[in-house]
C-alpha cells in the first residue's frame, strides 16, 4: 500500500525475494536490511579476475518481533527523506519501532534502535524479541577477536588475497554493541529506546575513535538527529518535484535517494572514495551484482545527475579515476599502447579486473566515458585546480595518448580507424569503427586540445590530426549512423548505443538524422535489455518534441522498479544486478536532461523544456552552474528561473538567461526570479561590457 507522501515507501509485507529489500548505505558502508553481510568502501578480496567486495559480517542484521496478538499490525517503510528503514509493530496497547540507518555524516557508523511506547491503558510490561543473525566469520577476511572496548565487541582482520601481486591487503576493524535476545519496557514506564552501534574503519585507532564519537552522541540523545540533519542538508540542495502521476514522483525520489546514498555526503571526505558500482555498496559479493566493480555506469549514467546538483561530490568521483590512473597506464602498456586505458571493470587499483577477458580488451569506450565526465565537470565549474594541481590533466592527456596509439590509418578512406572493439552494444564484438567509440574518442581529443590551451600546455599536432580524421560511420543514402562498419539494419542490439551520439555526446547532426537513428534502433533493441536504455530513447524523442512517444518509452522503465521499496532490477525479467543504480541514473537523466532540455556545453547551460501531458509542472531546485545555485520551474506556459545563491568566487561573473529565438537577455540576480513564456535558451556568464 502506498502512502500519500512520495518520499516514504510503506508496505504491510516484505518482498519474498530478499534481494529486493531496501538498502541503507553511505559512501563508506552499505548493507541491505536483514542481510548477514555488509561492505566497506574500497575493500576488495581476490586477485584480478576474482576480485570482489569483501564480505564483512553484519552486526545490524537483527529482526524485531513481539509475541503475537490478534490485533497486532505491522508496517515496513523506507523513508528517503531521512535515509531510514523503519519496521513498526502496533497494537492497542503499544507501538514498537525498529529503525536502521547508515549514518549520513559519520560515515563509519551503522546504527539501529528499538523504541517501545505504551498507551495509558497498557499496564503490563512489553517485551520485544531481537533475533540477531551475527556470525563472526567471513570467506574473504582472516578475522580475529580483539579485546572488548567500552562494553562493545571487537573484531579485526585482513583480506586474504590482494588484487594484484604484492598489492595491499586492506584491514577491517569492527566494533559493535552486543545485541540482547530481548528488551523490555517495564510496567511503570511509558516509552524507552535502545540504540545499537556498529563502527567500521581501517585501523584500531580509527575504529575506536569513531565508535566513541557515536557512543557520545547516543549518550547525548543526538546520534539520529545528526543523521537526519545531514540528510535534510542534502535534500535542501537538491529537489525534483513533478506535478504529475504519483508513481513518477515516487520513482524520482527513490532514484535520487539510492544514488545520493551511494555518494559522499557534503563535507565527509575523511576517506578515499572508491567509486560507485552498479549495485552500490550494499551489493557486490562474489558472483553477484558485477562483484562491486566500477564501470562506465558511474561516469556516463550516474555522474551527470550528481554533477547537476553537487559538483563537489562529482569531483570526488573524478578523483577516484585520478587515483587509479597508474593502473590504467599499466593496462595500456600490457596491450602495447601508449597512455592510459581505464579498465572496463575497476576495483581498488585501476587494473582490469573483468572476469571475462574480451570485455576488458575490447570495450575501450570506457576511456572516452571517463574523460567526458571530466569535461562536463569543467564546463559546469570552470575549476582549473583539479586539472592543474590534482591530476585531472594527467587523466585527460593519458587518454588522448591512448587514442592516438590505438587508431590505425586507412589510406583508402583517408581516415583513422579504431578496429577490433566491442561497442556499448555487447551483442557484437571484434567490430571496426564503432560509431559511439570513435565519436567519444574524437570528443576526448577535442577536450584535451581545448584544455591544453586553457592550461597553456602545448598539445601534440597528432592529437588534432586524429581528432579531425577519425572515422565516424555515416550512411549518406539512408541518413543514419551505422553502429559499426558493416552493420546491417535490422540486426538486434543489446542496449542504447548509437542513440547516445545525440545525448550525452551532443554529436552534431540535424533533426532528420537524429530521428532516423532513433527509428532505426528502437525496434531492434532487445526489449529485455538493461534498464537505462529506454530512458535515452525518451531523451531523444523529447529533444525532437515528441513527448507522447517519449512517454511510451519512459513508461517501460517502470517494469524495472520493484515494489514496495523501489529497488531497480537490471532487466525487466528480474535478472541481473539489483539496486541497479545505472538504471536509476538513466531514468533521472530522462527527467533532468529530457523534460528540461538541459545540455552542458562549453559556454552555456542550455534548456529547452517540454512537459508531457501528464505532468503540469516540474520544479528543479539546486541546479549548480558556475558556482551559483538555480531553481527552475517549467510548465507548458512559462519558465521561471531563480538564483538562490550566487557564486562566492570574487572573480566570477553574474549570470543571465538568453532566449534562443528572440535573443532576449534576462539578468539573473540572487534572490530574484525571472519568468518568460516557455521557450528554449541558455544560461551564460553576463558578458563584460567594454566601454
Amino acid at each position: 500500500m502506498a502512502t500519500e507522501d512520495p518520499t516514504v515507501f510503506t508496505s504491510s509485507t516484505l518482498p519474498s525475494d530478499p534481494r529486493l529489500l531496501p538498502t541503507v548505505t553511505n559512501a563508506y558502508l552499505g548493507t541491505r536490511v536483514y542481510r548477514d553481510i555488509l561492505h566497506a568502501n574500497g575493500v576488495y578480496n581476490g586477485a584480478v579476475g576474482d576480485t570482489h567486495r569483501a564480505d564483512i559480517p553484519s552486526p545490524i542484521n537483527v529482526r524485531m518481533s513481539v509475541s503475537a496478538e490478534d490485533s497486532q499490525s505491522e508496517t515496513f517503510s523506507l523513508d528517503t527523506r531521512t535515509g531510514t528503514y523503519i519496521h513498526t509493530i502496533q497494537s492497542p496497547g503499544y507501538t514498537a519501532t525498529h529503525r536502521i540507518y547508515a549514518h549520513r555524516s559519520l560515515v563509519h557508523l551503522l546504527a539501529f534502535s528499538i523504541t517501545i511506547q505504551k498507551s495509558p491503558l497498557q499496564t503490563q510490561p512489553v517485551t520485544v524479541n531481537l533475533q540477531a543473525q551475527f556470525v563472526p566469520k567471513s570467506p574473504d577476511l582472516d578475522l580475529h577477536r580483539g579485546t572488548d572496548f567500552q562494553g562493545a565487541h571487537y573484531l579485526y582482520g585482513k583480506t586474504l588475497v590482494p588484487e594484484v601481486k604484492g598489492g595491499p591487503l586492506p584491514t577491517v576493524h569492527l566494533i559493535w554493541t552486543p545485541v540482547p535476545q530481548s528488551v523490555t519496557l517495564s510496567g511503570d514506564e511509558t516509552e524507552k529506546s535502545w540504540e545499537f552501534l556498529t563502527a567500521v574503519a581501517e585501523s584500531e585507532e580509527d575504529v575506536k575513535k569513531y565508535f566513541q564519537e557515536g557512543k557520545s552522541l547516543i549518550d547525548a540523545g543526538s546520534l539520529y538527529a545528526y543523521h537526519t540533519q545531514a540528510w535534510a542538508e542534502t535534500w535542501g540542495g537538491c529537489c525534483v518535484k513533478a506535478d504529475g502521476p504519483f508513481s513518477l514522483s515516487q520513482a524520482i525520489y527513490g532514484c535520487l535517494y539510492y544514488l545520493l546514498s551511494a555518494s559522499p555526503s557534503l563535507g565527509s571526505y575523511d576517506f578515499q572514495f572508491s567509486g560507485i558500482s552498479p549495485g552500490g555498496l550494499s551489493n557486490g559479493t562474489q558472483d553477484e551484482d558485477y562483484w562491486g566493480h566500477v564501470f562506465w555506469d558511474q561516469d556516463t549514467w550516474m555522474f551527470p545527475n550528481i554533477l547537476l546538483f553537487y559538483p563537489d561530490i562529482a569531483c570526488a568521483i573524478l578523483k577516484y579515476r585520478i587515483r587509479t590512473l597508474g593502473g590504467a597506464l599499466k593496462n595500456a602498456q600490457e596491450q602495447g599502447y601508449k597512455g592510459g586505458k581505464f579498465p572496463w571493470e575497476s576495483a581498488a587499483t585501476g587494473r582490469e579486473v573483468c572476469p571475462e577477458k574480451i570485455y576488458g580488451d575490447q570495450e575501450i569506450h570506457i576511456n572516452g566515458d571517463v574523460v567526458l565526465a571530466f569535461e562536463q565537470y569543467y564546463h559546469v565549474t570552470q575549476d582549473l585546480k583539479l586539472f592543474q594541481e590534482e591530476g585531472g590533466w594527467d587523466v585527460v592527456q593519458a587518454v588522448a595518448q591512448y587514442w592516438c596509439s590505438r587508431v590505425e590509418w586507412n589510406s583508402g578512406e583517408q581516415s583513422y580507424h579504431i578496429n577490433g572493439v566491442m561497442p556499448p552494444d555487447e551483442y557484437h564484438r571484434d567490430v571496426d569503427n564503432s560509431v559511439y567509440t570513435n565519436a567519444i574518442a574524437q570528443r576526448s581529443l577535442n577536450f584535451a586540445i581545448d584544455l591544453g590551451t586553457q592550461l597553456c600546455i602545448p598539445t601534440p599536432e597528432e592529437w588534432k590530426e586524429v581528432m579531425k580524421k577519425v572515422k565516424i560511420p555515416f550512411d549518406k543514402n539512408r541518413r543514419f549512423h551505422p553502429e559499426y562498419d558493416g552493420y546491417c539494419p535490422g540486426e538486434q542490439v543489446k542496449q542504447a548505443d548509437v542513440i547516445l551520439l545525440g545525448f550525452p555526446l551532443l554529436y552534431p547532426m540535424d533533426s532528420e538524422v537524429r530521428r532516423n537513428d532513433l527509428e532505426m534502433y528502437e525496434p531492434v533493441t532487445d526489449p529485455t535489455g538493461p534498464a537505462m536504455t529506454w530512458s535515452m530513447f525518451a531523451v531523444g524523442w523529447l529533444e525532437l518534441k515528441d513527448p507522447e512517444r517519449a512517454q511510451q518509452l519512459l513508461s517501460k522503465c517502470f517494469s524495472n522498479i520493484t515494489e514496495p521499496f523501489k529497488i531497480w532490477v537490471e532487466n525487466s525479467d528480474g535478472s541481473g544486478a539489483v539496486n541497479f543504480l545505472t538504471g536509476m541514473g538513466g531514468f533521472l537523466q530522462a527527467i533532468l536532461f529530457g523534460y528540461t532540455g538541459f545540455r552542458i556545453t562549453k559556454n552555456h547551460l542550455n534548456f529547452d523544456p517540454i512537459c508531457p501531458d501528464n505532468t503540469k509542472k516540474l520544479k528543479i531546485t539546486g541546479v549548480c552552474y558556475l558556482g551559483s545555485k538555480l531553481t527552475f520551474t517549467f510548465t507548458k506556459e512559462n519558465v521561471t528561473i531563480e538564483v538562490t545563491r550566487s557564486s562566492d568566487e570574487p572573480q566570477s561573473s553574474s549570470l543571465e538567461a538568453v532566449l534562443a529565438t528572440t535573443q532576449q537577455h534576462f539578468p539573473l540576480r540572487e534572490g530574484q526570479s525571472v519568468t518568460f513564456p516557455t521557450a528554449g535558451g541558455w544560461i551564460q556568464k553576463t558578458p563584460v561590457k567594454i566601454f
